[in-house]
C-alpha cells in the first residue's frame, strides 16, 4: 500500500537520479569538447609542420611551429632585441590597460549622459557619428606626430578604439532601460540622479560589460598598431622588427603572445562580468546545452 510520504521520497529518488544523469551527461559533453579542441589543435600544428618539411609551403614565409616555438623559447631566455620579452609585454600591456581603463570610463560617461539627455543627444549625434566613421587606425599616425614616440601616442589610439565601443552600447543600455520603472521611481520620489544610478546604470551593465569583452580587444589593437608606426619598446615594435628581417617565425611569435595576453585578459573580464552580474538568472548556453 502506497502513502503519500513514500510517495514522495520515490520523487525525490527519481530526482535525485535524473540529476545525476544530467551531470553525468554535462561532464561527457565537456570532456568531449576538450578532447575535440586538442584534436584540431594538434591536427592544425601538425599538418602545419608537416606541409613546412615536405615543401608543401615556404618555411622562409609561412614559417612553422617549431620554429616559431625555437623563436618564442629564444625571447624567453635570451630577450629579444629591444631587452627582455617580459618588458615588451609590460610595456603594450600597460599602454592597452591605460587606454582600456580610460575610454572604458569616458564612454560609459558620455552614453549615460547622451543617453539621459536627449537634448545632449541632439546636438552631439552628429559629431559623434562624424568622428566613429574616421577609420580610427589612421589617427595612430596623428597621435605620434602629436604626442612623440611615447607611451602617450599608443595610449591615445587604444582610447579612440574603445571609446565608441563603450559609448554605444551603453547609450544603447539606457535607451532600453524599463521606462515604466523609470516612470515608478519617479512617483516614488527619486531624484534623477538616483534614477540613474539606481535604475538605468543596473540596467545598462549588461551591454556595458558585453562591450568591454570586444573593447579590450580594440584597446590592445591600437597599441600594438601605435607601436608599428613608431615606438621604442613593445610587441608592436617586436612585430615591425621581425617584418623588416623577414623573420617570419618572430612575426607568429609575437602574434603568439598577443593571443596569450588577450587570453588571459578575457578570463579577468569574464570573472569581473560574473561577480557584477550575480543577479542574472543563468542562461540557456550556461547550463551546458
Amino acid at each position: 500500500m502506497n502513502t503519500p510520504m513514500a510517495g514522495a521520497v520515490s520523487n525525490e529518488i527519481e530526482l535525485r537520479q535524473v540529476e545525476v544523469r544530467a551531470q553525468a551527461s554535462m561532464r561527457r559533453r565537456q570532456t568531449l569538447v576538450h578532447v575535440l579542441r586538442l584534436a584540431v589543435l594538434v591536427v592544425t600544428l601538425g599538418g602545419w609542420e608537416l606541409a613546412g618539411r615536405v615543401g608543401w609551403i615556404d618555411p622562409f614565409f609561412f614559417s612553422t611551429p617549431s620554429l616559431i616555438a625555437v623563436q618564442i623559447w629564444q625571447w624567453l631566455t635570451e630577450g629579444t632585441s629591444q631587452g627582455p620579452l617580459w618588458v615588451q609585454v609590460l610595456v603594450t600591456l600597460e599602454e592597452t590597460a591605460l587606454g582600456f581603463l580610460i575610454g572604458s570610463v569616458a564612454g560609459v560617461v558620455a552614453g549615460i549622459a547622451l543617453g539621459r539627455n536627449k537634448l545632449l543627444a541632439d546636438v552631439f549625434s552628429i559629431y559623434i557619428k562624424v568622428a566613429n566613421s574616421i577609420p580610427r587606425v589612421v589617427l595612430g599616425s596623428v597621435f605620434i606626430i602629436a604626442l612623440g614616440l611615447g607611451m602617450a601616442s599608443k595610449v591615445a589610439l587604444a582610447f579612440v578604439m574603445v571609446f565608441f565601443v563603450v559609448f554605444s552600447n551603453a547609450f544603447q543600455g539606457v535607451r532600453e532601460a524599463d521606462r515604466n520603472l523609470i516612470a515608478n521611481a519617479h512617483i516614488l520620489g527619486a531624484t534623477k540622479q538616483q534614477v540613474t544610478y539606481t535604475v538605468v546604470l543596473p540596467a545598462a551593465m549588461s551591454w556595458i560589460l558585453a562591450s568591454l569583452h570586444v573593447s579590450f580587444g580594440f584597446a590592445l589593437v591600437g597599441a600594438v598598431v601605435g607601436e608599428f608606426l613608431g615606438s621604442k619598446q613593445g610587441i608592436g615594435l617586436l612585430i615591425s622588427t621581425a617584418q623588416g628581417a623577414f623573420n617570419a617565425a618572430g612575426v607568429f611569435a609575437a602574434m603568439i603572445v598577443l593571443a596569450v595576453v588577450a587570453l588571459g585578459a578575457e578570463f579577468v573580464l569574464t570573472q569581473l562580468e560574473n561577480k557584477l552580474l550575480k543577479w542574472r538568472p543563468p542562461q540557456f548556453s550556461d547550463a551546458g546545452h
